[in-house]
């Protein structure tokens, strides 16, 4: 019976790879091309020094330490890696770590979950529209977003995750296949604590569009997940539920509403600066405004964009940052489904305009797949890159070490780790930000420091009082090793 079995889904997956029409292919090898091409200019970034303690080596460390079966405190954050976000996701990268370790493995890794979203919107939009062309387009549409680009392109972060799951579970309840939805609705949960900004929309247009029972299940799934994240997990991790409710401005979430109801003009004037408003036109702008042909799937990416918006964390308003890509789905889903919704006569066209101006988008702020200008980085074989890469082969590998945050990455599968000054002056290290400037007692473990020769004021003032008990140790025309001074 089983062999049977296996033996018919042989055979359609067969005949259905020879039937898949030539758009299918030439999707997937726009994935691929994209993948390649992301991976390559990511893994130059970062073998040119391009990438830091935030947020890349952070996750490393980390990973490596959840692969070695060893609690994941991060000393490059001082932080435990779960309690710094939710993001339980991570336990199914540790596979990945036990054969190739190392930050090209989360680089190559993001790029192929955020370009596989291209799959289920590719698919939705083809049986909707009834067109495998329409499809197709659609799945370009995602491939050169701007905001999915800023997240591929800012170091990394699990957030990524989402620009596969959530497109997954959207496409799933749109076409009503529940337990396709429910698996990729528990994975979105396991990514991280705020995803329900997008999970409680999303359950309210289950429950609109006739699944009570459903939308509600889901609603209740996400505040049950973001809740146990923040109070049962993060906070016996780190002391409270989250360290970033300082973002909401005129002192948190009920000061925010008092300032709108006592002095409106002065919550516009704070909604409309700092580039607030061409963030939102940078959203919506890449689909020609069509998300609004279908408002109620564009709503949910509203509290994500709102909470954007409203955040005075400068990053969370620019789309070159990865608190956008959760919502773009929505707004991709809803110009399919608009699109849809019109005469077959108008159907091609707006397509081919969402596509139009999607491209040039995408040529005016993405620098992947293609761009108007260069990412500007150092490349994998700058001199100082290559000189910081050589000099980091003198380290032994199970020393506790301080280093330059550019070279974090590259060394951080050990137990102790810092970006210097850290430990030897305390600089967004732990949870207790009145410790800011202390020393930490843990700079009395550390045994190498490595140092770039061009130093700022600031390092230079920190070395020089670590250094007395520093020699050194190894050192190139750009990079100095120190160890500790024997007792």
């Amino acid at each position: 019976m089983l062999s049977e079995a296996l033996a018919q889904r042989g055979h359609k997956v067969t005949t259905s790879v020879k039937h898949a029409s030539p758009w299918t292919w030439l999707l997937f090898a726009a994935i691929v091309a994209h993948i390649i091409v992301v991976t390559r200019l990511q893994w130059d970034i970062h073998r040119g020094l391009g990438t830091a303690s935030y947020d890349v080596g952070l996750y490393d460390q980390g990973i490596w330490l959840l692969s070695r079966f060893e609690a994941p405190f991060v000393t490059l954050m001082g932080r435990n890696l779960m309690g710094d976000h939710a993001s339980l996701i991570l336990f199914f990268v540790v596979p990945l770590y036990w054969v190739f370790p190392g930050t090209e493995t989360l680089l190559a890794m993001q790029a192929v979950v955020i370009a596989a979203g291209a799959i289920p919107i590719y698919i939705f939009a083809r049986r909707v529209l009834n067109s495998s062309l329409l499809g197709f387009l659609f799945g370009v549409v995602w491939l050169v977003n701007p905001a999915v680009n800023g997240t591929n392109m800012e170091n990394y972060h699990p957030d990524s995750f989402l620009g596969l799951f959530v497109p997954i579970a959207m496409v799933c309840a749109l076409s009503k296949k529940w337990r396709a939805y429910w698996i990729a609705l528990v994975l979105c949960l396991l990514v991280k604590e705020d995803v329900v900004l997008i999970v409680l929309p999303l359950g309210a247009l289950i429950a609109l569009r006739g699944d009570v029972r459903r939308g509600i299940i889901t609603m209740g799934a996400g505040i049950t997940a973001s809740l146990a994240g923040m109070y049962l997990l993060m906070r016996s991790l780190i002391g409270v539920p989250t360290r970033n409710g300082w973002r909401i401005p005129f002192g948190g979430v009920g000061g925010f509403i008092n300032e709108t109801f006592t002095n409106p003009t002065n919550v516009y004037r704070y909604l409309t600066s700092e580039g607030r408003l061409m963030y939102l036109w940078k959203m919506f702008a890449p689909l020609a405004l069509m998300s609004f042909l279908a408002p109620e799937i564009a709503a949910v990416s509203f509290l994500v964009i709102a909470f954007n918006v409203i955040s005075n964390f400068w990053y969370q308003f620019h789309i070159e940052y990865h608190y956008s890509i959760v919502a773009v789905p929505a707004l991709v889903l809803a110009a399919v489904v608009g699109a849809a919704r019109l005469p077959t006569r108008w159907k091609y066209g707006v397509v081919c305009v969402v596509a139009a101006s999607s491209l040039v988008a995408g040529h005016a702020w993405s620098y992947v797949p293609f761009r108007a200008s260069e990412m500007p980085h150092w490349g994998a074989q700058h001199p100082i890159a290559i000189a910081g890469r050589d000099i980091l082969k003198k380290l032994p590998d199970d020393a506790a070490i301080s280093v330059h945050y550019s070279l974090a990455p590259h060394v951080a599968h050990r137990k102790e780790i810092y970006q210097f000054p850290n430990p030897f002056r305390i600089v967004l290290y732990g949870t207790d930000i009145s410790r800011e400037g202390e020393r930490n007692p843990r700079a009395d473990g550390v045994q190498y420091v490595v140092l770039s020769r061009q130093k700022d004021p600031d390092t230079e003032k920190d070395w020089a009082k670590a250094s007395v008990d520093f020699v050194e140790y190894a050192s190139n025309e750009h990079w100095q090793i120190f160890v500790r001074r024997s007792p």
